[in-house]
């Protein structure tokens, strides 16, 4: 009972949103899991048009990113998420009926952008339907139950994978759009939250305390950007390292992936205690950093390693790599909970999302380079990346929390909790 004490969330509106969060999780992880072979065996496009297609939409996700943001602001939270609950599985519900590249392209733009609306609308409902000293914790509950839903959900797809007809890899996205119209039934059966009575004078005022205006925010954004770069090294280097430059098994990287999903889930809440202050989420970056650089520098010598000791470093380096990616998320939530002006929460997370979105634009071809071509030095200087996207971090916070204090934002925010 003990053990299930600490697994499951506190109360019920937490376990409300992370029920939500598995389902969503596992709509859409199904359909991630076969998106290759679904637009190239059905759809009939190459590996090419599928990278171009995906390099397309994220720049339009970029695009609108602090657009979509400042909707949240002017039409709600919880209303904005349901609507683009509802479009997302829509569009899920039409990829079958995708005939060309220029429609897949089409598609996978508007996609894109709604899923960064939902996505922010999403967090902005989370930061302001909990208090404050609660926040981060219903955050790292739901977070692990994301990393259950989607595992649920690539087991899913793995199966219509094996089955392999075309009817059976058909059913995935109708399947995921089917499930995403469920989710959108139960975001909008949440509570309903209380918006900030200013937002409409703000909205009215130019000069009102835009997220880009908050120099030390938009730095802070880049920074947790870098340093969410783990999931580039989990992802895409460590697989392709271990098949390219060491003697390790590939077999091994399914044991990995499971090693990872294993401790997001036991380990999320605990890694995010004490990030609910300023402080405290910085300090949840200095050991992401740390985590980082020993990540790198256990990795770089498996090149040189054989037999069960290049085993066991890579487990050791994959095992770190999850240190620095649970500190890392729980910094992440703290500080931008702590450093938003909560009268423009939505325009502060389309800033805060800019960084995520860089992050995946920019370090796969980066990191992926610096590994395979430079070895050991390439290792270490995206270890110094990481520190350095640390140690900036700290003057940036502060220089967050000074324009906050400059403009009158309501320290830690409005606690506002839902509506009865």
């Amino acid at each position: 009972m003990g053990v299930l004490t600490g697994v499951l969330p506190k109360s019920r509106l937490e376990r409300d949103l992370a029920l939500q969060c598995v389902l969503s999780a596992f709509a859409t992880g199904s359909f991630l899991t076969g998106t290759a072979v679904f637009f190239t065996q059905i759809v009939g496009l190459s590996g090419a048009q599928v990278g171009l297609g995906m390099s397309v939409a994220a720049a339009v996700s970029l695009a609108l990113s602090i657009p979509l943001g400042r909707l949240t602001d002017v039409v709600g939270a919880k209303l904005l998420w349901v609507v683009a609950s509802l479009l997302e599985a829509g569009l899920y519900l039409a990829w079958p009926l995708i005939g060309s590249f220029a429609t897949f392209v089409a598609m996978l733009a508007v996609l894109a952008s709604i899923e960064t609306a939902a996505r922010s609308a999403r967090e902005v409902y989370r930061i302001s339907v909990f208090p404050r000293e609660t926040r981060v914790r219903a955050m790292a509950y739901m977070r692990a139950a994301r990393n259950v839903g989607y595992t649920l959900g690539a087991g899913a797809g793995g199966v219509a994978l094996g089955i392999g007809s075309r009817e059976a890899i058909i059913a995935v996205p109708l399947l995921t759009g089917a499930l995403l119209v469920l989710n959108a039934v139960m975001v909008s059966f949440l509570p309903a939250i209380q918006r900030a009575p200013v937002v409409a004078d703000l909205q009215a005022d130019k000069r009102g305390s835009a997220a880009l205006r908050n120099p030390g925010f938009v730095v802070l954004s880049l920074c947790n950007g870098v340093l969410g770069s783990n999931q580039v090294l989990l992802n895409v280097v460590v697989p392709l390292w271990l098949v390219e430059r060491t003697d390790v098994p590939q077999v091994l990287l399914a044991w990995l992936f499971g090693t990872n999903t294993v401790l997001a889930v036991a380990l999320q809440v605990r890694a995010s205690r004490g990030s609910e202050t300023v402080p405290g989420a910085l300090r949840a970056v200095r050991w992401s950093g740390w985590a980082f650089v020993v990540s790198c520098a256990v990795l770089a010598v498996t090149h040189e390693t054989v037999g069960l000791v290049s085993i066991v470093l890579i487990w050791v380096g994959h095992v770190t790599i999850t240190g620095a990616e649970l500190w890392q998320s729980a910094a992440g939530w703290g500080l931008v909970a702590e450093l938003s002006d909560h009268r423009r929460l939505g325009d502060y997370q389309g800033v805060w999302g800019m960084g995520h979105q860089v992050e995946s634009i920019v370090f796969p071809a980066l990191f992926t380079f610096l590994a395979l071509e430079w070895g050991a030095p390439g290792w270490g200087v995206i270890a110094v990346i990481a520190v350095a996207a640390a140690v900036a971090s700290h003057p940036a916070a502060r220089a967050a929390e000074r324009h906050l204090a400059k403009v009158g934002a309501p320290v830690g925010g409005l606690t506002t909790s839902a509506a009865t």
